[in-house]
């Protein structure tokens, strides 16, 4: 699975442990990512993307607008 969302582009960061005597390691904070089954509705068909959750409230604040979009777009 990719750790890229499609709608918004998180990527995983990197990051340092820092430990209590502040010894610096090194670690990747990862995106929250679903992998979720979706209706397009451009193409009234249902799709799987990777998205974040963040991803999926922006869709469905669009949904609640009326925003036309395409989930094919974000592939």
């Amino acid at each position: 699975m990719s750790k890229i969302c499609k709608v918004t582009g998180k990527t995983p960061l990197t990051a340092n442990n820092v430990s209590h005597s502040k010894r610096r390691t090194k670690r990747r904070q990862m995106p929250n990512l679903q992998e979720k089954r979706m209706f397009n509705p451009a193409t009234r068909t249902m799709e799987t993307i990777t998205i974040s959750t963040r991803g999926l409230r922006t869709l469905a604040k669009w949904l609640k607008e009326g925003k036309t979009f395409d989930l094919r777009m974000f592939k």
